[in-house]
């Protein structure tokens, strides 16, 4: 059973690991480049979060979370391009004060759906109201119907691509394949520098915790039981008298708000966004990170992105052309050992061993975070 607190005395010795890992040992360890690295990787574990709640709670999985990633991080490039973009800083083009790709695509006028982009408050708002309006129109659609397991992974699967392909097919509009770059300042504050990067490391770090806790009071809440109600018995749930659409749209809804922050936070980590970054390959690398972590446990998915990312930019660093065999084994090696990822290792394997030593019996025989056990 879960526990009525917010967060159990395990749980709060997680999360406090977690900020300790995230705010002290990282920036005393890692100089500006592996740090900006790392920050990287805290991008990736927005979208991680979401897919514990929708895929570990809800039973929903999503191969599609790339496209609000990606949507997230294109609201947010948008504003940054045309605050690049202005008359003195493009005095070079036929057109100044649109974005250059526009400019050599012989556009001569901004488009009207970029008009609203020179508000960063509207952008701030489209980075969560976008993915989630576009999660809101595919939950609808599928949820509805009660398209749900293989179909919807596979449906979500070819949403990303859709979307992928039209990026890149309207180059005059979206930067094509090279996708949006050469993103200098926000509101005059550079955020190429050294020091820029580091503080919007410590943004992405506060930003994480904040949909920390917003995941954690959905799975306290009555919703989360009724998720994970849902996900082991869903017609029960329904013939209890309960809608189980408007929930999983709802959950949808919320993991898509949470990759759109991601993604916004990685176009100011990194200085650009591209439909690489929007695909099926990222894709599916986002429920990897869920699953190594453990798609169980909210916080196991921030290890898991941040332990994938790790052991991606190592392989591809000493063996350039084996990483993505070596990307693979790890997590089949997960998968097959540990189903549960590395939160259940912990919680299984690890935890009662550690109690044992201290000569303590284990508090519950919840799985990870306090979740049942499936």
């Amino acid at each position: 059973m879960q526990s009525s607190a917010f967060l159990s005395r395990k749980e709060m010795i997680g999360f406090a690991l977690l900020a300790a890992l995230i705010f002290i040992v990282f920036p005393m360890m890692l100089d500006s480049f592996r740090l900006n690295l790392f920050g990287k990787y805290l991008t990736y574990a927005f979208v991680a979060v979401g897919l514990a709640l929708c895929w570990g709670a809800g039973g929903i999985l999503s191969l599609g979370q790339g496209v609000f990633f990606g949507l997230g991080g294109y609201c947010m490039a948008m504003f940054l391009k045309l605050e690049a973009s202005t008359p003195e800083n493009t005095s070079i083009q036929s057109t100044p004060g649109i974005p250059d790709f526009m400019d050599w695509n012989q556009l001569t006028e901004l488009p009207w759906w970029w008009q609203p982009f020179y508000s960063l408050p509207l952008a701030l708002f489209a980075v969560v109201a976008v993915p989630v309006v576009f999660a809101f129109i595919i939950g609808v659609a599928m949820f509805t119907r009660r398209v749900g397991g293989v179909y919807f992974a596979i449906i979500t699967q070819a949403f990303a691509a859709i979307l992928t392909i039209l990026i890149i097919g309207q180059q005059g509009y979206t930067g094509g394949v090279n996708g949006i770059t050469d993103l200098r300042t926000l509101l005059g504050w550079d955020i190429r520098t050294d020091e820029a990067k580091t503080t919007l490391y410590f943004v992405n770090g506060v930003l994480l915790f904040a949909v920390l806790f917003a995941a954690q009071y959905v799975r306290k809440s009555k919703l989360g039981r009724l998720l994970i109600a849902m996900r082991d018995q869903e017609d029960r749930v329904r013939f209890s008298g309960y809608n189980v659409a408007n929930f999983k749209i709802f959950i949808f809804c919320l993991g898509a708000a949470f990759a759109g922050i991601g993604g916004a936070m990685f176009t100011l980590q990194v200085g650009f966004m591209s439909p690489t970054l929007v695909g099926i390959v990222p894709s599916i690398e986002m429920v990897i990170f869920c699953a190594v972590g453990g798609r169980l446990s909210i916080l196991g998915a921030v290890y898991g992105a941040l332990l994938v990312n790790w052991a991606k930019t190592t392989f591809s660093e000493s063996f350039p052309e084996l990483w993505l065999f070596g990307l693979g084994g790890l997590f089949i090696a997960v998968v097959m050992l540990f189903p549960n990822g590395l939160a259940g290792v912990w919680s299984e394997k690890i935890e009662p061993r550690l109690l044992a030593l201290l000569g303590k019996a284990p508090a519950d025989k919840s799985a990870p975070d306090g979740a049942p056990a499936e």
